[in-house]
């Protein structure tokens, strides 16, 4: 049985249910409700191998897709670089690819209810989990029906209810930020050249890309305070602004002026920002007898470099393999079958977690420099002006800074994985 029917959860269930494995895939939001949260769009290349070793590739060409062209960054409204993708620049690399995430989820959801081996329920919390004798033997759904099981996936997400009542403590490693997430769906195509364009200046710092579905996506950094909530705060501490101060100039008076330009006139079509909590952290444990951690549930990710459904369906992924090779009628074992199962969750772990932590550790890395970039100003006036000239290094830093976070740090069984291999070299 799998909770969450989020990419780690139904990428899961749709590799088990075509093998054949009977699964059970509880989610608690009800179709017409996965377009209202806010959903990751950015497949890098390791998240691409996963669904290749998944056998999920080719994406489905109703899914709406395209491949981002570069990355961008600006810096007191003027272009410190420009970078193309794929950022490997071979013949044979992956650009990042940008998908519309809840026209994925229903294409998937669509094929597991058709599937013999499938049941999918929808719009049914599970709200706890059936103990006995120290193991997990099931859920306990919120209309009150129990559903048992030899195995319970808890994808239920960072704030997972399974993991709390499990026990499984999470280790906190703490945030500096919270975003703001805002969706603009103006009239006219954007000035963003389908590249992932950040911006820094004087006010703030804020991320802007052309959604896979339409429209353009923006994130504005949040200071984090202690104890604070994103909804509590203006735009963050280093520069207060006036409350009555409209987002879309406050976004336009930062940008170059193609882009201020353009939001400008997008104003009326700005919506009411979504506060994203960042939350950070590992189970102190993945597992306990009968019962899995997957993706954010084990492992919140900052939102850095869209590593939270990348490695969710990294774990996915592992997981299957493991799995499946566990529940094999041609697996041969003297153990039973609650050992063996017990026995494959300690070895997805035990494959998922230093990649897990290895990644979060470079996006606080990526933080900070962000971070250090909003409060310098000197720091950032200079590079600013020296852009023509300290661009081009600037620029292939950063590259080879991105290759783990793009393309992984461990090779997946059964793909061409450029992730772990190509991350190596770099």
């Amino acid at each position: 049985m799998i909770v969450g029917g989020g990419p780690g959860g139904t990428s899961l269930a749709l590799r088990l249910a075509r093998a054949g494995q009977a699964v059970t895939l509880v989610e608690a939001s009800a179709p017409e409700r996965l377009d209202r949260q806010f959903r990751g769009e950015a497949l890098m290349p390791h998240g691409l191998a996963a669904l290749e070793a998944m056998g999920l590739l080719p994406l489905p060409a109703a899914v709406p897709q395209r491949p981002l062209a570069g990355w961008r960054f600006v810096l007191e409204q003027r272009e410190l670089f420009r970078l193309a993708e794929p950022l490997e620049g071979s013949p044979s690399a992956i650009p990042c690819t940008l998908i519309s995430q809840p026209a994925l989820l229903r294409h998937w959801l669509h094929e597991l209810q058709s599937l013999p081996a499938a049941r999918v329920l929808l719009g049914v919390r599970a709200s706890g989990l059936l103990l006995n004798g120290g193991r997990v033997r099931g859920v306990q759904l919120a209309d009150g029906q129990t559903l048992e099981a030899p195995l319970v996936v808890a994808a239920d997400g960072r704030g997972s209810r399974l993991r709390q009542q499990a026990g499984l403590t999470l280790r906190r490693a703490g945030s500096p930020i919270d975003l703001l997430w805002f969706r603009l769906d103006g009239h006219d195509p954007s000035p963003l050249e389908g590249c992932f364009t950040t911006v820094v200046g004087p006010t703030g710092l804020f991320s802007a890309f052309d959604s896979a579905g339409g429209g353009v996506q923006l994130g504005w950094v949040l200071d984090r305070q202690p104890g604070d909530h994103p909804s509590d705060r203006d735009h963050g501490r280093s520069a207060p602004l006036d409350h009555a101060t409209p987002w879309a100039e406050r976004f336009a008076a930062l940008s170059p002026p193609s882009l201020a330009a353009w939001l400008r006139a997008s104003a009326a079509s700005l919506q009411e920002p979504v506060p994203l909590r960042v939350e950070v952290g590992q189970a102190e444990r993945w597992w306990r007898p009968g019962l899995l951690l997957l993706g954010d549930a084990a492992h919140p990710m900052s939102p850095v470099r869209a590593q939270g459904i990348n490695l969710a369906l990294r774990d996915a992924c592992t997981a299957a393999e493991e799995l499946l090779a566990t529940l094999s009628p041609a697996a041969e074992s003297d153990e039973s079958l609650e050992q063996a199962l017990d026995g494959a969750l300690e070895r997805i772990e035990a494959r998922r977690r230093p990649e897990s932590e290895a990644l979060q550790h470079l996006q606080a890395e990526e933080t900070r420099r962000g971070t250090l970039l909003r409060h310098q100003g000197g720091l950032r006036r200079a590079l600013a002006l020296a852009a023509p000239l300290l661009g081009p290094p600037v620029a292939q830093r950063w590259r080879q800074q991105q290759a783990p976070l793009r393309l992984g740090l461990t090779t997946l069984t059964g793909a061409s994985d450029q992730g772990g291999s190509l991350a190596r070299q770099q």
